[in-house]
């Protein structure tokens, strides 16, 4: 039986089974068996075949946005509204083969925007040019979804289905969970809070099928089976998501004012031009929340934006925007050293 076989088989059973107390345990295996096949389906092949051509770009500018959506959602026709790049449109599926870059410089920053090719359902198990989307989007600072307003809650579903399936996690934050592997001493347990999705005995079993046998484990928060396997592998992306709906046009008003109260959702049609400068902003405002602006010594330009990670050298200046406290709990304000003015 093939990976994929495995794959989809885990996946039945998850959906046959009832979640109640008594089948916890058996459904953690099974999610964490279901996440090391995903991963090994995602591995590089190890075959001397010939490598498939990748279409990434090189990364440039302040921060990195990549358009996702099914096909012929209007990603094209965007990129060419809100940049100078001329990216091919037309009215049949499959107008875009390959990523096409382009740039929006809006309040002194240089965003570059990716056009990619439309995915398919299956993306995620390598349908179409699925694995090559998915790699480019886990290198963005923010993903900018598409979705065609006329039938945009299937395609939302099956979207974020896919990404969560590749280790994308859109507008979440990592679990505030401590995962250490040692060479030796066994495994060690502990929580700082009441825990109700998860326990001692489940961790112990998840680390076993993982074939860690000796490391650390402190839990801080009330976490999720799904949220703990995130941990052990440690290759997940947190990605903001900014949910775009096309084609408003061809809905009711009723319709239109349903979506654009949806969180971070924008709605625009980009045949007619419609709200396309409120789009612009929302991007740049979600960019904005994961850089800082420094200035001094160690700037080689005046501004520089740094990432939020970014420890700042002495006699430099940094502004901090209010919402980047709020939004991001990693942010290391102790190492962000401020001076009087």
């Amino acid at each position: 039986m093939g990976v994929l076989e495995k794959i989809a088989e885990i996946e039945r059973e998850i959906a046959r089974t009832q979640k109640n107390k008594a089948t916890e345990y058996h459904l953690g295996l099974l999610k964490a068996k279901l996440a090391k096949y995903r991963l090994q389906l995602l591995e590089p092949s190890k075959s001397g075949g010939a490598k498939g051509e990748g279409f990434d770009v090189m990364k440039s500018g302040d921060a990195r946005v990549v358009m996702i959506g099914f096909p012929s959602v209007g990603k094209s026709t965007l990129l060419s509204r809100l940049t100078n790049t001329a990216s091919e449109a037309a009215a049949y599926e499959f107008t875009t083969l390959t990523c096409i870059p382009g740039k929006i410089q809006y309040h002194g920053a240089n965003i570059q925007l990716l056009d990619l090719p439309g995915i398919i359902e299956g993306a995620a198990q390598g349908k179409g040019r699925g694995r090559q989307v998915v790699a480019v989007a886990k290198t963005a600072d923010m993903v900018l979804m598409m979705l065609d307003a006329t039938k945009s809650s299937k395609q939302r579903e099956l979207l974020e289905k896919e990404l969560e399936a590749v280790g994308i996690r859109l507008n979440k934050r990592p679990p505030n969970i401590y995962f250490k592997v040692k060479k030796g001493g066994g495994l060690t347990f502990n929580a700082t809070c009441k825990l109700t999705k998860i326990n001692e005995k489940l961790v112990y079993t998840i680390l076993h099928d993982y074939k860690i046998f000796n490391a650390e484990v402190l839990i801080r928060e009330d976490c999720t089976i799904d949220e703990f396997i995130d941990v052990v592998l440690g290759n997940r992306k947190y990605i903001n998501c900014l949910y775009c709906y096309n084609k408003i046009d061809q809905i009711s008003l009723e319709e239109v004012d349903r979506l654009a109260r949806e969180p971070n959702s924008v709605v625009v049609s980009c045949e007619q031009n419609l709200n396309l400068d409120y789009l612009v902003d929302q991007i740049w405002l979600l960019v904005h929340e994961r850089v800082i602006i420094s200035c001094g010594l160690s700037a080689w330009l005046l501004p520089s934006l740094r990432g939020l990670g970014t420890r700042a050298p002495l006699l430099d200046l940094v502004q901090l925007n209010v919402s980047q406290v709020q939004m991001s709990k990693k942010l290391p304000i102790r190492s962000v050293p401020f001076l009087p003015i």
